[in-house]
């Protein structure tokens, strides 16, 4: 039953906070402050500015979020920066 309120909107990182929180511009054109969910801080999944997430909301308070998932990029990661030399 915990779950059944919840909204998920689509966002956009525009600054990093202390503590695993960041300030998110969403698509409303709202600004809110989320923070790092559980799995996303285990696994290590690391966010930069202008990354688009995805955030979970309760309607009970609307200035503040859980990132549940960070979109992936294509050509982005460890693989696309480097230069292989042989």
């Amino acid at each position: 039953m915990a779950k059944e309120g919840i909204l998920t909107l689509d966002g956009l990182i525009e600054e990093i906070l202390p503590d695993g929180r960041f300030r998110v511009s969403l698509e409303n054109g709202h600004r809110i402050i989320v923070y790092t969910a559980g799995k996303m801080r285990k696994y290590r999944i690391r966010t930069l500015v202008g990354d688009r997430v995805q955030i979970e909301m309760s309607p009970y308070d609307m200035e503040k979020g859980r990132l549940v998932y960070r979109e992936r990029v294509a050509n982005a990661g460890f693989g696309a920066r480097r230069n292989k030399r042989r």
